[in-house]
């Protein structure tokens, strides 16, 4: 019997199976992160938990989990063509495919670079990088409080 990969590389697979659906042809490894990060922070907005059992950190291009980063690195800023079963789809539960299928209604038309942008005006990944220039590498943690604070917020003024 195959090992079941991770939690992250199941949603991350679930979005790349949302790309390839939509026909689009830039799901970057940037992307995936942004993506990632963004799932996790409304799971904990919405959900009141983690959606993944990873720490983000707050890299130049924005939020990132170093394992799944890793995993991908070899596409560079190309689309990732990994072969995946759909069938490992069965580990998330309806809800959280529901909350996987929001974000990407709601982030996934955008391109990786807007993503970043995005990423960096926003308070947990900005107060993560407090006093580091904006090329320094940083392996510091982005804050789920902070996370969870900040799209808080944002939830409630819309």
């Amino acid at each position: 019997m195959r090992n079941r990969p991770d939690k992250a590389i199941i949603v991350a697979h679930y979005f790349m199976s949302k790309s390839r659906k939509s026909n689009r042809s830039d799901f970057s490894n940037k992307k995936l992160q942004k993506l990632l990060f963004y799932a996790q922070a409304w799971s904990l907005v919405l959900r009141n938990k983690k959606l993944i059992n990873a720490k983000f950190e707050a890299w130049i291009h924005g939020a990132a989990i170093p394992a799944v980063y890793r995993r991908y690195k070899t596409y560079g800023f190309e689309d990732i063509k990994e072969e995946f079963d759909e069938s490992e789809f069965s580990a998330l539960s309806d809800d959280e495919k529901r909350l996987l299928d929001e974000v990407w209604n709601v982030y996934g038309k955008y391109d990786a670079d807007y993503l970043e942008l995005l990423n960096h005006n926003e308070a947990p990944w900005q107060k993560a990088r407090e006093n580091l220039s904006p090329f320094e590498p940083s392996d510091a943690e982005i804050s789920e409080t902070e996370m969870k604070q900040f799209y808080g917020a944002k939830l409630k003024k819309a």
